[in-house]
């Protein structure tokens, strides 16, 4: 496929952070895991290994690395490789169910320079009971309540990610006035669950359709007005309601957005300044991309594998594809504005990253809404036109 003359990016001299999904071992089955093939087809690296692993990283000078599984308090050893992290001159975050967490994690993270150097733990909530919660992650509510409200009480950075989906869609309301209002978090992010792992198994109980999109999204944004500041999203409803508007508004004034090379699938940013390791110690792109490895922790060089690998120049390269050379695309009226969508979801549907998702596409969004405009969804004193 031909490339336009506009340039790929710079990335990093080194990865600034990095996904490590240290266990593949959960003790919970969640209706939309994305990574649930792998948990099983992979084997965890040793407690030593890891250690010479995370030393590689602080080697190569990476600031940041997210904890991940898996669910990462599973691993005996779990504070054994946080104090590795530490050693080699690291800052770390957690994403965690939660459920593991009580009285004794408290206890220990005290130890040494543990919270100093810990910037945040996500914890999983996905709904506002545990009728609702238990739906996608089952038996799991009250114990997840628990290790957020220990958390909480002692002061920890603590985030809140709900996963929306059919299961909870309904729910938006009592959830954040859960999360936000009785266990009293700052703020909370969400995203939405993909028919992608164990989500392709639940696809029709979980997965949102384009009408639900528009639902939810409608729904998340008067819950901002309600809460400001505290909703956020990078994906999912939310985030996809915001760009189809950036798509509007950049044909009505002809000014592009600033957040992606219109025109191009120019969605994905994180390949140019992290990269992901999963249990097995195989180097990712990202976790989303975990069917692409670039080799192994234990044997590969990792800087290497950041500048030179093909596949992931490959990632980066989708940048610079434009749209209009896609057939599937090259007649839509949105191509210049569109931006393709998550390399990751496509690459997990579609068994190829150089395409782009039809999750995405605002022209089957307004389609199956029988709208003309994002813009037709909104009260007449919200924007109608």
């Amino acid at each position: 496929m031909a490339q336009s003359n506009c340039s790929i990016p710079n990335h990093t001299k080194t990865p600034s952070s990095a996904d490590i999904s240290i266990t593949g071992k959960c003790n919970l089955k969640c209706r939309y895991c994305f990574y649930s093939d792998e948990m099983t087809a992979l084997s965890d690296l040793s407690t030593e290994e890891w250690k010479k692993n995370i030393k590689k990283l602080g080697d190569a000078k990476i600031m940041r690395v997210t904890l991940t599984g898996g669910e990462p308090f599973t691993r005996p050893d779990f504070f054994e490789l946080i104090d590795s992290v530490i050693a080699n001159r690291m800052r770390y975050s957690i994403l965690t169910n939660g459920t593991l967490i009580d009285e004794k994690t408290i206890e220990a993270f005290s130890i040494g320079k543990r919270r100093l150097r810990l910037d945040s733990i996500q914890i999983s909530i996905d709904g506002s009971c545990a009728e609702v919660h238990n739906l996608s992650r089952p038996d799991s509510f009250d114990r997840a309540v628990k290790g957020l409200r220990l958390l909480m009480n002692e002061g920890f950075p603590v985030t809140v990610r709900a996963t929306i989906s059919k299961h909870n869609m309904d729910d938006l309301d009592a959830m954040a006035a859960f999360i936000l209002e009785d266990i009293g978090l700052p703020s909370m992010t969400n995203n939405e669950a993909s028919p992608i792992g164990t989500g392709c198994t639940y696809k029709d109980e979980v997965a949102l359709d384009h009408k639900d999109i528009l639902e939810v999204g409608l729904r998340l944004e008067k819950l901002q007005k309600k809460y400001p500041g505290r909703i956020t999203a990078q994906a999912g409803p939310l985030a996809k309601l915001r760009m189809y508007r950036e798509m509007e508004d950049a044909r009505k004034t002809g000014q592009p957005t600033g957040r992606w090379k219109m025109g191009f699938l120019s969605s994905c940013g994180g390949v140019f300044n992290k990269l992901g390791i999963l249990h097995d110690g195989s180097i990712v792109p990202c976790s989303m991309l975990h069917d692409l490895t670039m080799g192994n922790m234990l044997t590969a060089e990792l800087l290497d594998v950041w500048s030179n690998s093909p596949i992931m120049k490959g990632v980066r390269e989708r940048y610079v594809v434009p749209l209009s050379e896609i057939p599937l695309c090259a007649n839509c009226e949105w191509v210049e504005y569109c931006n393709g969508g998550c390399p990751g979801i496509v690459q997990q549907m579609q068994k190829t990253i150089m395409a782009p998702s039809w999750r995405m596409c605002y022209k089957n969004f307004l389609k199956a809404n029988d709208i003309k405009s994002i813009y037709y969804a909104y009260p007449q004193e919200d924007g109608q036109v």
